[in-house]
């Protein structure tokens, strides 16, 4: 099966990437686009789940603005998170069915790719039993939340490459206190890759565990879905 991988070379404000996916997820509900992929990295947002709790955010508002983060909601699951340049995003709107199993069979999908994202940089990452995402023993590096629509999937993971780790500290990132947060930069140092080599391995992967062969495409090439 062949899916669409569509890059963005530069940060995207969070709300409209997040009307695009809503645009392109009725798209491939109705078979006009086969499943898609959004690879990207987000201006600097803080944003709140459908299950997210306000006083996991440790700041006003205007003190975000301040810092020249921007606070949205969000229509996906979890709590409350960080996303800014340096931390690669990946959005995946697929049709769930035989190669995307379930729910908790796409979780674990979305895990693995970063698990072994990780190892290809001689980082080893794991699952924690209760919690989403992939952990080191620094902290968690993947961040996971998705909306499933119809048997459409919204949303995705975020990995930790090389963002300002402090604009975190704002937050009580998805809501697990004291559990740190960490980067591929926090780890390596200077032996961190650059996020267009992570990009590259992801999507291997991603083709690798979730059965679907990424053909390349560009914005421009979806403005018949979506407007940025």
């Amino acid at each position: 099966m062949t899916a669409w991988a569509v890059t963005f070379d530069s940060p995207q404000p969070f709300e409209p990437i997040a009307t695009a996916q809503m645009q392109l997820a009725v798209a491939r509900g109705e078979d006009r686009i086969p499943d898609t992929v959004l690879f990207l990295e987000h201006c600097p947002v803080i944003t709140l789940g459908r299950r997210g709790r306000t006083q996991h955010l440790l700041v006003s508002p205007e003190t975000l603005r301040a810092r020249g983060i921007d606070f949205c909601t969000a229509s996906r699951g979890g709590d409350v998170t960080y996303h800014g340049p340096g931390q690669l995003v990946i959005y995946p709107i697929l049709r769930l069915g035989a190669l995307g199993a379930d729910a908790h069979g796409y979780l674990f999908n979305l895990e693995e790719i970063a698990i072994r994202t990780c190892a290809d940089f001689d980082v080893q990452a794991r699952r924690v039993p209760g919690k989403n995402g992939a952990w080191t023993e620094a902290g968690k590096i993947a961040a996971i939340g998705f909306h499933l629509k119809r048997g459409i999937t919204l949303h995705g993971m975020s990995f930790n490459v090389d963002p300002d780790l402090a604009d975190f500290e704002v937050i009580v990132p998805c809501g697990l206190e004291g559990d740190p947060v960490c980067s591929l930069r926090s780890l390596l140092g200077e032996r961190a890759p650059a996020l267009a080599d992570v990009r590259e391995r992801m999507s291997t992967h991603f083709e690798t565990v979730c059965g679907r062969r990424l053909e390349t495409k560009y914005p421009d090439d979806l403005r018949a879905f979506f407007r940025i």
